[in-house]
């Protein structure tokens, strides 16, 4: 069964949620509160792209979740073709 890619509004969800909510994550990251709900309710492309790094590093929720239109999609979602003989991130730290 395939599973369905994080919206990045789901994201910007589960950022606040790890955040505590709406105001301490703006307080983490030096916004107004108003501006969470901004990208959360009406923003086209949820957090700015001067902010996801700051999101990303307050709650560990993933660049490529948040914004993928930047980032791309996710690496842990990106498949490995089966003729790729580079190490895998394990192998390297080995």
């Amino acid at each position: 069964m395939k599973m369905r890619a994080m919206t990045g509004r789901e994201a910007l969800q589960k950022a606040i949620s790890i955040a505590g909510g709406q105001e301490p994550l703006s307080r983490r990251i030096g916004v107004a509160q108003s501006l969470i709900s901004y990208w959360l309710n009406k923003s086209p492309r949820g957090v700015s792209a001067e902010r996801v790094l700051d999101v990303e590093r307050e709650t560990g929720v993933s660049r490529h979740d948040l914004r993928p239109d930047i980032y791309g999609p996710s690496p842990a979602a990106v498949p490995i073709p089966a003729n790729d003989t580079r190490p895998t991130a394990s192998e390297d730290a080995a």
